[in-house]
């Protein structure tokens, strides 16, 4: 079984080498249907992973939190850049 090559289409963005970066992302469904199916799949995959376990900690909540902060100071930034040059006197 591990002899046969796997499609460039099955294999998980991790595994694909960058010259087979375009067939892999054809091989994509970018339909409404199919991004919110891969946002499921995300979304399960997280909270499987993190949230739901035996011994959980703060861990999962805490990355979550970490990123929609860098997401946040993210998309301000530019506001953020013009108010450190303002002069308040």
């Amino acid at each position: 079984m591990a002899d046969r090559p796997v499609p460039v289409v099955e294999k998980r963005l991790m595994d694909v080498k960058l010259g087979e970066l375009g067939s892999w992302l054809g091989g994509r469904d970018f339909t409404p249907n199919g991004i919110i199916s891969a946002i499921r799949r995300g979304h399960n995959r997280y909270y499987n992973k993190y949230i739901n376990v035996k011994k959980g900690g703060i861990g999962g909540v805490a990355m979550l939190l970490v990123g929609y902060v860098a997401i946040s100071y993210i998309w301000e930034y530019d506001h953020l850049k013009h108010d450190r040059w303002r002069k308040y006197h």
